[in-house]
């Protein structure tokens, strides 16, 4: 069970938490996961592109025996082109009511040509 930090002298968060602790045992890192389904084709805009790396890091954390619950830290890298409102209304869309641990970073570019968004993952598997 992952046990969720948001100490009181902070801000809440409806949407995440201000840090996780993970139970000792076996940890997935899933990799970035860019906006492209399984024929590689790339997603139309970030809206399309968000849902994608998120359906992609679920579609891990099931291969692995593991729910979006057992995550504890997300990594979400958005293009600096990115509206930051489009983008987290999106990802919450796609993740749901999950408040893990959360860092949103600005780059200049991510994955293959016209990617918008890359997602990235820490789990805590199950016993």
């Amino acid at each position: 069970m992952i046990e969720h930090v948001n100490p009181p002298s902070m801000a809440a968060s409806p949407a995440f938490s201000q840090g996780t602790i993970a139970p000792a045992g076996r940890t997935l890192y899933v990799g970035g996961q860019d906006g492209i389904d399984a024929s590689g084709a790339v997603a139309d805009g970030i809206v399309a592109q968000t849902a994608q790396a998120i359906a992609n890091v679920r579609a891990v954390l099931e291969a692995a025996g593991a729910t979006p619950d057992d995550v504890v830290k997300l990594t979400i890298h958005l293009a600096d082109s990115v509206d930051a409102a489009e983008a987290y209304r999106a990802a919450v869309g796609a993740w749901g009511v999950h408040r893990t641990a959360v860092t949103v970073l600005f780059v200049s570019r991510v994955g293959p040509p016209g990617a918008l968004v890359e997602v990235d993952a820490i789990a805590a598997l199950p016993a």
